[in-house]
């Protein structure tokens, strides 16, 4: 690994990202907008707009990473690129750091753009420190980079890669307890909930807004941590190289 190898890609990807306006749009506005609608949308039932907000504000930067990091990787892909940059002497790890570097900061950016407009504009209120949900924010949006850099190698086309949304990302929304409650579930789902992602990424959300400080949420952050490393470790193992 070379920390010159893996800044050079970084700047690379972020050269190309800057480039692609609609890309940009779609990772700084579409998540504030989102939590716009569904401000506008619980207009009438507050109460439900004050649960719902600040966890909103920390997933919809995981939900957005995730699609616009596996369609980055797949086009990598399918255009030829990663296959030539895999033939330099360039290290897998150079490769992904550097595409998490990218995308990190993308993600920082975008956490913190969406957390301005809910506690600046929308009246989102947290009984914990506002810079808490930002943190978590961000560390979901990595979270979902990493998914998206490990699951875009099961897609061939990019209609496939959106497809995972419904097939891998609304399932871990819905039993996350984001809608019902974990512990009013069936036990079977209670028990796949257990171990998804999401759950802890949303659960580490609501305690820092109800200013649950503890053990269970330095559990949630930890488990989030481990599934980015786990997902960038898995993603590290579908490169190939390829000689030339």
């Amino acid at each position: 690994m070379s920390p010159r190898i893996t800044l050079a890609t970084a700047v690379r990807v972020g050269a190309q990202l800057r480039r692609d306006h609609r890309t940009l749009a779609l990772i700084f506005v579409v998540p504030p907008a989102l939590l716009a609608l569904i401000k506008w949308l619980l207009d009438n039932d507050p109460g439900s707009f004050a649960r719902l907000g600040p966890p909103l504000i920390g997933l919809f930067p995981l939900v957005i990473m995730f699609l616009i990091t596996s369609i980055a990787m797949l086009r990598e892909r399918t255009t030829g690129t990663l296959e030539r940059l895999m033939a330099m002497p360039l290290a897998k790890l150079d490769l992904l750091l550097g595409y998490g570097i990218a995308f990190a900061g993308l993600a920082a950016l975008q956490a913190s753009i969406t957390a301005a407009v809910g506690f600046g504009l929308l009246g989102v209120e947290s009984d914990g420190p506002a810079w808490a949900v930002v943190l978590l924010a961000i560390g979901n949006a990595v979270l979902g980079m990493a998914l998206g850099l490990f699951l875009n190698a099961f897609a061939q086309t990019e209609f496939q890669a959106v497809q995972f949304m419904p097939a891998v990302i609304l399932p871990q929304l819905f039993l996350a307890g984001l809608f019902v409650p974990r512990e009013a579930m069936p036990d079977a789902l209670q028990t796949i909930s257990d171990v998804l992602p999401f759950t802890y990424a949303y659960d580490g959300l609501v305690k820092v807004a109800a200013d649950e400080i503890g053990g269970r949420l330095w559990l949630d952050v930890a488990v989030v941590v481990g599934c980015i490393a786990l997902a960038l470790a898995l993603g590290a193992l579908t490169l190939r190289r390829r000689t030339p």
